[in-house]
């Protein structure tokens, strides 16, 4: 999904972008939701990213993997923590897809 840069930060992916222009209440619904489950529960806001950089990864979602690893830095996860929730990912989604996502997460964060 091609992500559009400007000259000072990374934009939504056009598709979605499309497609909540399409469809506004469902936009707004997703968007609702999404703010509700992150409201709920103990976890703090880089625990929580790393868990979506997991799931971003099981899924396969190349710039969903890459737009919470670049959330997860901004919360303060270290390089060493990213890695490790990518290493996780190892027995469950496997060796190859480990391998992309940690070069999903190479590419996120030197693209700063």
């Amino acid at each position: 999904m091609p992500v559009r840069r400007n000259s000072k930060k990374l934009t939504l992916p056009t598709t979605f972008q499309q497609f909540t222009k399409r469809f506004p209440d469902l936009a707004a619904a997703h968007e609702a939701i999404a703010k509700s489950v992150d409201q709920i529960g103990p976890l703090d806001r880089k625990t929580c990213e790393l868990i979506k950089m997991g799931l971003s990864i099981g899924a396969g979602l190349v710039t969903a993997t890459q737009s919470h690893t670049r959330r997860a830095k901004k919360e303060g996860a270290s390089l060493e923590e990213i890695e490790q929730a990518i290493l996780l990912t190892m027995n469950t989604c496997g060796f190859p897809r480990t391998v992309a996502a940690w070069q999903w997460a190479r590419t996120a964060l030197t693209k700063r």
